[in-house]
């Protein structure tokens, strides 16, 4: 399988740091395909066992092992899906992507002083974003890996068939599909600048629990979906127009003492989001939509068991 992004392909017994320089390629490409950072990390896990329970001889056979790493963290998503779809059928209330742990501030850069190593973060771009990510949640497990692996990785349709096990049109025609699925989701950008100003005065009116502000700042059609896993209290269907968003979410600070709560400005999957924080634990993350000057959509992760990576130590 050819590997546009292999760092050489030279015959002969690759060394371990040559293997392992891909780790960060898998990442990337396991996460957009799953939408759960932990589950593609057990994926790269698993892919590089595989690798080294092959012999000596079986390495030295392959030509790229960056293509042949690529194919077998492919397929291992691929099956991944399957199951997922019906795990996620059964999951209690809304599925969300878990979002990436980051602790960037949106314009004044680590807030923490402390360096991230490249191998251990997924690079951030418009392929993670949560708006691009929940469509992908929407695509057959075929359509999401040859549109992932052709539009975003560059990876020809015959290196896409060889993976979905369909002929390179049969490919071809899996993206096409799923590219459909993107425009038809895809709203007019909003710089960065611009989702930053409408995302602070979101919490500067969320802090001051002023409803009127919140209604002025959501699109009337506005939706919020809440993914507590059924361990947290949060609700079991999306909550659908301004008016009924802006009474939810002040009526969630009377419940929990504003003095105690801290609502944080922190990148997430690339744009402006926030965190909240009883104390050092993290209690949601808050990744939005937004169009113009208005928040079509906010994606809350509260299920603990997403957020474990966004808790300091």
């Amino acid at each position: 399988m050819t590997n546009p992004y292999a760092p050489g392909s030279g015959q002969g017994d690759p060394s371990l740091s040559a293997i392992m320089s891909e780790r960060r390629q898998l990442i990337n490409l396991a996460y957009r395909l799953l939408g759960s950072l932990a589950e593609a990390e057990d994926v790269v896990q698993e892919t590089y066992a595989r690798w080294y329970a092959l012999s000596p001889q079986e390495q030295q056979a392959i030509e790229s092992p960056g293509g042949w790493l690529t194919k077998v963290a492919s397929r291992i998503c691929l099956d991944l899906l399957g199951s997922a779809r019906v795990r996620r059928e059964s999951y209690v209330g809304e599925w969300v992507p878990e979002p990436l742990p980051e602790h960037t501030e949106w314009l004044n850069g680590p807030s923490d002083g402390t360096t991230v190593d490249p191998a251990d973060r997924v690079t951030l771009d418009e392929s993670v974003n949560m708006a691009f990510l929940v469509v992908l949640e929407s695509m057959t497990p075929a359509e999401r890996v040859a549109f992932i692996l052709h539009d975003v990785f560059r990876y020809p349709f015959a290196d896409v068939a060889d993976i979905v096990g369909r002929s390179p049109a049969a490919c071809r025609q899996l993206a096409s599909s799923a590219r459909r699925r993107i425009r038809a989701s895809h709203a007019p950008t909003t710089s960065t600048a611009q989702q930053a100003r409408v995302v602070k005065d979101f919490k500067q009116a969320w802090e001051a629990k002023d409803i009127n502000a919140l209604i002025g700042l959501l699109d009337p059609d506005a939706t919020a979906i809440g993914d507590g896993g059924g361990i947290t209290s949060a609700t079991l269907r999306p909550i659908e127009g301004a008016e009924q968003i802006a009474r939810f979410l002040t009526a969630t600070n009377r419940r929990i003492a504003i003095s105690d709560l801290t609502i944080l400005e922190r990148t997430v999957n690339g744009q402006p989001g926030l965190v909240t924080q009883l104390g050092d634990v993290t209690m949601s993350v808050m990744a939005f939509d937004v169009v113009g000057d208005r928040i079509k959509h906010i994606w809350t992760v509260l299920n603990p068991d997403k957020l474990r990576p966004w808790t300091a130590d």
